[in-house]
């Protein structure tokens, strides 16, 4: 009988010899939120998670797919799961363990993870009282029973743990984790499209002759700049030679001239008749844009 916060399939891996060896297990965890997520971290709530702490080693994250089908094997046939419904309710851990030989019990901080338990190449530093006293550990299952059994406080989450190994365990194909990798390098760039946009329609930089000139990967390079102009005072455009950098900037500039700010060019010498040359085109062209208007 087991309370902890969190659960693990790398645990699992360290004390799959013994947990196999088991008649039966009953695994009671903290909060019922992102199960099957993969490490929340201290500002997340406590759940069935299935990944380990930080620092797992490559050769036991490539062991990640057979491992949780191993963990989904042993739940499946010798495990009863359920989870408390109260968000920051459930707080002790305990592990209780009863036999023909007796029984045994171990009161303390430790999760049910790798480095809960000690193991790994940074473990926690946790306190845990060997509990040896009869009636105290009758006690202390008395308390567990009191918990498992009452349905107004947990409920049974064994299909949902199931369900969250098996997304674990499943083979993916490798355009799937192609875009699932993409999707996180861009995910915070994604997740700002939709203000990003905002500053732009307010000054009608969309209208300009300078922004019509533009590809369209210059102007999210423009949208992009000005945007980090105004979150961070600062951004630099670096983009190989020939995809227009000036064009970009010049859309930088006009932006900040709609709003009615200054803008300074500093450039080298050499380039001087270029930036004028293209000063000139804009002016021009903003002109005749006016004017077909």
């Amino acid at each position: 009988s087991i309370v902890s916060a969190y659960f693990t399939i790398y645990a699992y891996e360290a004390l799959r010899d013994a947990l196999e060896k088991a008649g039966r297990a009953r695994f009671l965890y903290g909060e019922p939120q992102g199960v099957g997520a993969m490490d929340p971290g201290g500002g997340e709530p406590r759940s069935f998670r299935l990944n380990d702490d930080d620092g797992i080693e490559l050769r036991s994250a490539l062991a990640q797919r057979p491992l949780a089908r191993a963990c989904a094997a042993w739940i499946a046939g010798k495990v009863d799961v359920r989870t408390i419904d109260r968000a920051n309710f459930l707080h002790g851990k305990l592990y209780h363990v009863a036999g023909g030989n007796g029984a045994a019990a171990l009161a303390g901080s430790s999760n049910f993870t790798r480095r809960g338990l000690g193991y790994g190449a940074a473990p926690n530093v946790e306190l845990n009282l060997e509990v040896r006293g009869e009636a105290d550990r009758a006690e202390l299952l008395r308390w567990f029973d009191d918990l498992w059994g009452d349905e107004s406080l947990t409920r049974d989450a064994k299909d949902d743990v199931l369900a969250a190994l098996e997304r674990l365990g499943a083979a993916y194909a490798p355009e799937f984790v192609y875009y699932k990798t993409l999707f996180h390098v861009f995910e915070d760039w994604l997740a700002r499209q939709g203000e990003r946009e905002d500053p732009l329609r307010d000054v009608h930089l969309h209208d300009t002759a300078i922004w019509q000139a533009l590809y369209e990967f210059q102007r999210d390079g423009a949208t992009s700049a000005i945007n980090r102009l105004l979150r961070s005072n600062g951004c630099i455009i670096a983009d190989s030679v020939g995809l227009g950098k000036t064009w970009t900037a010049l859309a930088v500039v006009k932006f900040f001239e709609l709003r009615n700010e200054r803008a300074l060019v500093l450039c080298p010498k050499r380039l001087e008749d270029n930036w004028v040359r293209y000063t000139a085109w804009v002016g021009s062209a903003t002109t005749r844009s006016r004017r077909t208007a």
